[in-house]
């Protein structure tokens, strides 16, 4: 995290949390989802509009990247100075991207050391890292299949519903704490 953000969290202490403005999709993109995106639907949910704007911004894409981690409860927060700003995820908390010599890095540009390779019932293909769960971009699995043709990873099957509870992540924040508001 940087020393900026861990100064203005000092400074600013009991900043509220932010919910349902900043969304991750399944191909290592940040989006930004303003009021009108987020009347429309989830971020999940399909919807034309609803995911907002891809982000392109160069410095504010790698200071978000950063300064990314989760919560006790699996969900994933950029640290936005003192405010978390949750992040609402299509997929999972990390892209993964596969070199031609197999080293993964994350969507971030973190390489990953791979324990597991996945497939859901959809033919997605996951991969489990030390750094956690997740997607293989859709570019890169010729490359996860080289690799399990040479016996580099084992691949298991799991069910795609299951993963968030299994892997300890949360795709929507922002329902989450709307539930709980509820409770």
């Amino acid at each position: 995290m940087d020393d900026i953000v861990r100064q203005a969290m000092a400074k600013w202490p009991n900043v509220p949390d932010c919910y349902g403005w900043l969304g991750l999709d399944s191909r290592g993109q940040w989006w930004m989802r303003d009021d009108r995106a987020q009347a429309l639907g989830t971020f999940q949910s399909g919807i034309p509009g609803a995911k907002g704007s891809v982000l392109r911004h160069d410095k504010l894409i790698e200071f978000i990247q950063r300064n990314c981690e989760a919560d006790a409860l699996g969900c994933w927060y950029f640290q936005n100075g003192p405010q978390r700003v949750y992040i609402e995820l299509e997929a999972t908390p990390h892209i993964w991207r596969i070199a031609d010599d197999f080293v993964v890095c994350s969507h971030t540009g973190t390489e990953a050391h791979v324990h597991k390779c996945l497939m859901d019932e959809k033919g997605k293909v996951y991969l489990c890292t030390h750094l956690g769960l997740g997607l293989v971009h859709s570019l890169d699995v010729p490359k996860a299949a080289d690799a399990l043709a040479l016996a580099i990873w084992t691949l298991e099957e799991v069910v795609e519903a299951d993963m968030p509870a299994q892997y300890g992540y949360v795709m929507s924040p922002q329902e989450r704490h709307k539930a709980s508001q509820q409770a």
